[in-house]
């Protein structure tokens, strides 16, 4: 599958929400209630683009503290492009993406069933961390 990586590639509100209810299973937002495009210029250090044929199959957003701290958040790959290494090279595009801007460390929290991919196929290394529930 030959496809082109993009650090801070171009992409459409209706692209982004498509792919995320395809990844996340779950239903397509509109603009109004979920705006990628403003959310990633507020508060993005970077995203990576995966496409193929022009089309947006992967996608991942690489928010920061404004230092040296960055993390990944909404890592989603198309159902017919998984399997395929597009979210490993997502994540190495992000961690090129965050190193190039002088971040030291690169963050991600997931559910274990995650564990194989970011440890293994991605190279984190494993770490404790608390998460609080607020609704």
């Amino acid at each position: 599958m030959d496809l082109n990586y993009e650090w801070r590639g171009a992409f459409t509100n209706a692209e982004a929400n498509a792919l995320h209810a395809e990844a996340f299973e779950t239903r397509v937002f509109d603009e109004s209630e979920w705006n990628w495009e403003q959310l990633t210029a507020e508060h993005s250090l970077g995203w990576v683009t995966a496409r193929f044929d022009g089309a947006l199959v992967g996608f991942v957003n690489v928010l920061w503290d404004g230092f040296v701290h960055a993390w990944l958040q909404d890592v989603m790959v198309a159902g017919p492009a998984r399997h395929h290494g597009v979210g490993v090279r997502l994540v190495g595009a992000a961690q090129a993406g965050a190193s190039a801007a002088k971040c030291e460390w690169l963050h991600v929290d997931f559910d274990d069933e995650h564990r194989p991919f970011y440890i293994e196929a991605c190279g984190f290394t494993p770490s404790s961390a608390g998460l609080i529930a607020l609704g």
